[in-house]
């Protein structure tokens, strides 16, 4: 019997190459080349079946001349989860959901299929993790005893797709997509042809049957999902689930979404009784001190069209020849500039201390207008002076020290406002119009420079 020769895929793009190279010819990437089987040559029936189109072949039509129909959304009855969808389900969409071992992935899912299910809306549950009285078993622990969710324990692709196509669900879930394999390839389940092809094969599914299916992804120790980024470029929806494991608390953020806004967020609480949205999130991120402290300064992020407050604590303390420059939910790099920023054009030296700077709560600050927040909590903390109660900042500050807009800024000194803050330092260019009844109670000091901010609260103290 013939040998099957080695065949090398690439985990970032896909890729295959006949022999082992450092760097994947397709895509440059360096040392994501993993060697296996060649797969034996395809029948010619391979992708000939029901599955291979996506949609009917139809003429060619001019854009103008196609009927733009808005999708049909199908609530999950999980306001947070239907947020971060866009609305909730689409009919033939696909959802990829990836996230730590043990952080609710399964929980929210067996949550939301059985709210669909009660809806009146046909739904599978497709375990290749747990047998069905493991499922069963979760399922009283959440509070659904009588749950009539169907659950199909099978890991082979082939029977899952005759499953689908004679059951017709509106929305099947299928956990997860790395335990799933095909007869058609002779590497083992959770490899990247696996992986690829039966991702591919319930893609192909969905857009024909209009069964919405939601798979169930690993990560990998970096936190990103197992498996070629393919996978991500096939499916419609990306959402990853975010928060540490030890806290009560849980984030679902999308990454992709072909049918809503994208960085759009969801909080959620972990109980007994599984997964509960959290209306208020903006509570789990301020702190509960009873008094003002020095380090810590409040500002307005936007999660897609969300407004969130968040504070931002900062620690200065004094170090040593080679000062620690290190941040927890902002990038480390935009921190060593805003302090030459701030040694420059504001005349705080902080080159002989240690700087720490945190966001509280486990939330992830991507966004510019952080900066402002960030170089007052730092100043705050170098000085040992608190900033006044029901203080807030935002704004991006640049390498010349001038304050730059942040996007939305209306929506969030509404947020703010609507919260019980006083004071906010905010860019000149997102100071609303005088009168405006939105704001009442909030004294609004609009900035140019990060110097005139700096003035600002030492007018405060």
């Amino acid at each position: 019997m013939a040998k099957d020769k080695s065949i090398f895929t690439c985990t970032e793009c896909g890729g295959t190459s006949a022999r082992w190279m450092g760097k994947c010819p397709s895509c440059n990437a360096w040392n994501t080349l993993i060697e296996g089987s060649s797969e034996p040559a395809a029948g010619k029936n391979r992708f000939g079946s029901v599955h291979a189109s996506l949609a009917p072949t139809s003429e060619v039509l001019p854009l103008a001349q196609i009927e733009a129909a808005d999708f049909e959304r199908h609530p999950t009855g999980i306001d947070e989860l239907d947020r971060v969808l866009g609305g909730g389900m689409v009919e033939g969409g696909v959802v990829l959901i990836g996230g730590d071992p043990g952080i609710g992935k399964s929980t929210l899912l067996l949550q939301a299929v059985d709210a669909l299910q009660r809806s009146g809306m046909p739904t599978l549950y497709v375990t290749g993790e747990e047998s069905g009285a493991q499922v069963a078993m979760r399922s009283r622990r959440l509070g659904l005893p009588d749950s009539q969710v169907p659950v199909l324990p099978e890991i082979q692709l082939e029977k899952i797709l005759h499953t689908l196509q004679s059951r017709q669900p509106g929305i099947a879930i299928i956990d997860s997509i790395q335990t799933v394999y095909s007869d058609q390839l002779t590497s083992a389940p959770g490899s990247v042809a696996q992986v690829r092809e039966c991702a591919a094969h319930l893609t192909r599914t969905a857009k024909s049957t209009g069964t919405t299916i939601v798979l169930v992804g690993h990560v990998t120790k970096e936190g990103a999902l197992a498996g070629p980024r393919v996978l991500e470029h096939m499916v419609d929806t990306v959402l990853y689930f975010e928060g540490d494991t030890h806290s009560n608390f849980r984030l679902i953020r999308a990454i992709k979404n072909r049918f809503g806004a994208v960085n759009e967020i969801g909080v959620f609480a972990m109980t007994e009784k599984g997964l509960k949205g959290v209306s208020n999130p903006s509570a789990i991120f301020l702190s509960q001190h009873a008094e003002p402290v020095p380090g810590s300064c409040v500002m307005v992020t936007l999660e897609g069209t969300r407004p969130l407050l968040v504070e931002i604590q900062a620690l200065v303390d004094s170090g040593g020849p080679s000062p620690r420059r290190l941040s927890v939910g902002l990038d480390r790099d935009r921190l060593a500039m805003l302090l030459a920023v701030l040694h420059r054009h504001a005349g705080v030296a902080c080159m002989d201390q240690d700087v720490f700077v945190n966001a509280v709560g486990g939330v992830r600050i991507s966004e510019p207008a952080a900066d402002l927040a960030v170089m007052l909590a730092i100043t705050s903390s170098l000085r040992g002076k608190a900033l006044p109660k029901g203080f807030i900042a935002f704004g991006e500050v640049g390498l010349a020290g001038e304050v730059r807009p942040a996007p939305r800024g209306q929506d969030r000194l509404k947020e703010a406002a609507k919260l019980g803050f006083k004071v906010a330092v905010v860019p000149k260019a997102n100071a609303p119009k005088k009168n405006d009844k939105a704001f009442e109670g909030l004294t609004i000091y609009p900035v140019d420079r990060i110097e005139e901010a700096m003035q600002v609260v030492r007018g405060l103290d």
